[in-house]
């Protein structure tokens, strides 16, 4: 799905192809060893969901240009979308990936299929309707495994209508650690539309 965490996982000897934002860079050196499986799925799995819950998650970003395939808008899980897409309202949230392990043909998801979030930052909902990460082993990859003990989640950005190039930095600046509301309730301020051409402001 992304170029950037493509490169993570070429730098750490895992023949997949994910989504996740990051740079070209020593991945030891910009995300750290990647946290126990253990401590990654049980902080994800007790979150109740009917409650509003405040987490602190590593935010990435994905796009039309790096999807998988690239040059599309295909996802894996869909709920309210049959491509990625929406414009981050309640009603209308934006595609979300978030990791996953594979045993045989079935994949447990981090977060499962339909789990809203808001992303203060953004001021946009997302909705998991994608898988970050593929191939035989997802789960050895980063988008699973988290980053310093956090969980990872992807969000699309969009960026069809926008330079490959630019999209690039618009997912980039987006990356880091962040709150997240998961399972948030309506009404929280929005800014409606694609990331790319909105929050971005290319």
């Amino acid at each position: 799905m992304s170029y950037f965490a493509k490169i993570g996982a070429m730098l750490l000897g895992v023949g997949a192809s994910l989504s996740a934002c990051v740079e070209t860079q020593n991945y030891a050196t910009r995300f750290g060893s990647p946290v126990p499986d253990s401590l990654s799925i049980s902080s994800r799995s007790s979150i109740p969901d009917d409650l509003e819950t405040s987490m602190q998650v590593y935010l990435t970003g994905y796009s039309f240009w790096d999807n998988t395939p690239p040059g599309s808008a295909q996802i894996a899980r869909p709920v309210i979308h049959s491509r990625a897409g929406g414009i981050g309202t309640y009603s209308d949230p934006i595609t979300l990936a978030v990791g996953h392990a594979k045993f045989g043909s079935h994949s447990r998801m981090d977060f499962p299929t339909g789990t809203r979030f808001y992303v203060p930052s953004l001021k946009k909902y997302a909705i998991v309707e994608d898988l970050c990460g593929d191939g035989p082993l997802p789960q050895n990859g980063p988008c699973h495994s988290g980053h310093q003990g956090l969980p990872w989640i992807d969000i699309y950005v969009g960026g069809r209508s926008v330079d490959k190039s630019a999209v690039n930095k618009c997912m980039y600046s987006i990356t880091g650690i962040q709150s997240v509301l998961v399972n948030p309730a309506a009404g929280h301020p929005v800014v409606p539309g694609e990331i790319a051409t909105s929050t971005c402001r290319l």
